[in-house]
């Protein structure tokens, strides 16, 4: 057994068998979670402290006859359907009426929008009227058979982590924690006070855990008290009268309602953001950075370290941008939930070291009796691992109820297995990541400061509309690759970095991810198409480049190879090339899941590679572009396989299946990663049963190898 790299949380009441635990899982710091306190005898154990820390909520003292200051959103009530002249509408019919409370404060007539959707016309505010009593808009003069709705602002009065934490864990009476907007002068000033304060009565603490800092990604529930509204970057919660007000003063324009709801998208990060979403991203930004960093100043005037949580009240803090290195943060922690979140965790910049926390989390939902919650375990150590191997986490941890993890020894056990691999892991590879083979670019409307966040509706959750496109940054958070986010605008700037290989476009016709309108700039398409015959790799994955332009749908078909019929030249005859039985791409590979089907793709000449087709439309085909190679890919939903053949389409379309054997698995369900400064080889079993497989080393070299089940071998190599 080793020990370091570990937290583990700890509860009141539960000193002895934290002391044991912490013993079998070779912990060296300690913390508590939401909803639990640290035992006093917790210094007695030596291990490092950290605190959970609640810049925005945990007060409700000091809230109580402030509650204009609690944050606000921007809500749209349900279509209602006039069916004469007047019509009425129920603002918080479907919301849940313990976590908002209609904003009429601030003059309806000012901020809020009534709007015809069915013409879209935004409506006289003379034409309607808000009854409080009843929470009712009144509209009149309203058209028989139009629908309407009302963007209404609403006070956030329950914060959405620890109502969600209280649900969860049926907290019953448990007082319910109001959150604060720190944008107002009075409040920003106690939460500095109260900070201070809190460092001088915890000499204790060696790490304060920001949870995280002041605006909560958008989590609306309904009147059932489940998920209406959840969006892992969603800005929404940031909205208040004094902050569209400082917003007009400082861009020199008014935001609408309308701009935050967008007749019902919320800000979504799949749809193309335009300047008013970008500005306001930016504007709040600016403020968040400017109060992160004095309260990161005051931590480290304490004498401890400033660790932020890439999770709850996240909004805002943008650890992707340039500016981010510069708040001083020492650490980064979040929630782990696969390879995808593991890289957004591991490859933000700027701070000193990363921390994963695991699944599953100590709650009951996970914990109760007849259930095995080793089996997630290992599960999500899979996925992780994977991506640990690529981009290393320095640090690992739990959270949660630990007395309640204690009752699964099965559980128990497999902890303290990961963490001694964990921590093989970082020793052996010198707590770097593997060697590449080729650099990858994603290249859409977000670019850098979404990484590793695309495709996202709720944290590491796939779901039916986005697993085609989802399962492309799971394969790839694994992969033997460099990955790197550029958006168009990057490239109609700058250019394409000199050492990237290959460019990845993917996602559904008109989103920030395929593109939409941005490929009706001519400059755009012209410099792909340029790189790409210049003797470089491009892949699209669903409706890659598409918008209606002049006569194309998928605007670099003539890269792609494939076009997608949208009923304009059914006149127009196709004519399939014979099925291409043998290919580099396909060699390996018997069956493949390509998701959810995209309709009508066809070939656009006899010249392309067709290598899936079914029932009339293309899954799969490759394709030459002067000195560069297209390939298009109608989904891909994570599986093994499905991971082993977007790395050979990668590495076809970059034009190097001659460096593809070299560290390769002849076995989709193993991995191998290599480490040059360490000389070593692991190769990595990423199922829960027993695997063979032959890896194949520089200069042709086989070597046969069994693994068990979740296994992990070791190889010395020199070069």
């Amino acid at each position: 057994m080793s020990t370091g790299r570990f937290t583990m949380p700890t509860e009141e009441n539960f000193f002895e068998e934290s002391k044991r635990l912490a013993q079998l899982w070779g912990a060296d710091a300690v913390r508590n979670s939401d909803g639990t306190e640290l035992d006093h005898n917790i210094l007695d154990l030596g291990k490092r402290i950290y605190s959970a820390y609640f810049p925005t909520r945990g007060h409700n003292d000091f809230m109580a006859d402030r509650m204009r200051y609690v944050p606000q959103v921007y809500l749209l009530s349900e279509r209602v359907l006039a069916e004469g002249p007047e019509v009425t509408i129920s603002l918080l019919q479907t919301y849940f009426d313990e976590q908002l409370q209609v904003n009429a404060d601030d003059d309806p007539k000012e901020y809020w929008e009534v709007i015809d959707r069915t013409s879209g016309t935004v409506l006289d505010p003379a034409s309607w009227e808000y009854d409080a009593a009843t929470g009712t808009v009144t509209i009149t003069g309203t058209t028989p058979m139009h629908e309407y709705t009302v963007t209404f602002m609403a006070y956030v009065i329950w914060d959405p982590v620890q109502m969600y934490n209280h649900i969860t864990n049926d907290w019953g009476d448990k007082e319910h924690e109001i959150a604060f907007d720190p944008r107002h002068p009075e409040v920003r000033d106690f939460m500095y006070a109260t900070l201070e304060q809190w460092l001088k009565d915890n000499p204790h603490v060696d790490v304060v855990r920001f949870t995280t800092f002041f605006y909560q990604f958008t989590l609306i529930f309904n009147n059932l008290r489940l998920e209406k509204i959840v969006d892992w970057t969603g800005f929404q919660v940031t909205v208040s009268a004094q902050a569209l007000a400082d917003f007009e003063k400082e861009y020199g324009y008014k935001m609408r309602a309308e701009d935050f709801v967008d007749a019902g998208s919320y800000g979504s990060s799949f749809v193309n953001p335009g300047k008013a979403q970008r500005d306001w991203l930016k504007f709040t930004f600016h403020s968040v950075q400017h109060m992160i960093k004095h309260m990161v100043d005051l931590t480290h005037a304490a004498g401890k370290e400033a660790m932020m949580f890439l999770g709850d009240q996240w909004i805002g803090t943008e650890p992707y941008s340039k500016e981010f290195p510069g708040l001083g943060m020492d650490a980064i922690v979040g929630s782990v939930g696969d390879g995808t979140t593991t890289r957004m965790i591991a490859d933000i910049k700027g701070v000193n070291y990363h921390e994963g926390r695991f699944l599953p989390y100590f709650f009951p939902d996970s914990f109760y009796e007849g259930a095995d919650p080793s089996i997630e375990a290992w599960d999500n150590w899979r996925k992780a691992r994977r991506a640990i191997l690529r981009s290393p986490l320095q640090r690992m941890g739990y959270g949660g109820y630990l007395s309640l993890a204690a009752k699964f020894p099965t559980f128990v056990d497999a902890v303290a297995h990961i963490a001694d691999e964990f921590r093989d892991i970082y020793d052996k590879s010198g707590g770097k990541g593997a060697q590449p083979q080729l650099t990858v670019a994603f290249l859409d409307a977000w670019g850098e400061q979404r990484s590793w966040q695309g495709f996202t509706v709720a944290h590491a959750l796939p779901n039916k509309y986005n697993r085609n496109y989802y399962g492309i940054l799971e394969a790839i958070s694994g992969m033997r690759v460099n990955v790197r986010f550029l958006s168009f605008a990057d490239v109609l700037e700058g250019g394409f970095p000199d050492d990237v290989d290959v460019v990845i476009n993917a996602g559904p016709a008109g989103t920030s991810y395929s593109g939409g309108d941005a490929w009706q700039n001519p400059q755009l398409v012209a410099a792909v198409r340029a790189w790409v015959r210049s003797g470089k790799g491009f892949v699209g994955v669903g409706q890659p480049t598409a918008a209606d332009h002049q006569g194309r749908f998928f605007q670099l078909a003539d890269v792609l190879g494939v076009d997608q019929e949208i009923y304009r030249s059914l006149n127009v005859d196709k004519y399939w090339p014979e099925p291409t039985e043998s290919h580099f791409i396909t060699d390996e590979l018997a069956t493949i899941d390509f998701g959810e089907t995209i309709v009508n793709t066809y070939p656009i000449s006899q010249d392309v590679s067709v290598l899936r087709g079914e029932d009339g439309q293309v899954q799969l085909a490759a394709n030459v572009a002067g000195a560069g190679r297209g390939v298009y890919l109608s989904g891909l939903p994570y599986s093994a396989s499905n991971a082993r053949l977007l790395e050979r389409v990668l590495f076809w379309a970059a034009g190097a299946e001659d460096r593809y054997a070299t560290w390769s698995s002849t076995n989709p369900d193993c991995e191998v990663a290599y480490f040059p400064d360490s000389g070593v080889y692991a190769v990595v079993n990423n199922t829960g049963q027993a695997q063979a497989t032959t890896v194949c080393l520089p200069g042709g070299e086989r070597v046969d190898m069994e693994l068990a089940g979740s296994g992990i071998l070791w190889k010395e190599y020199q070069a």
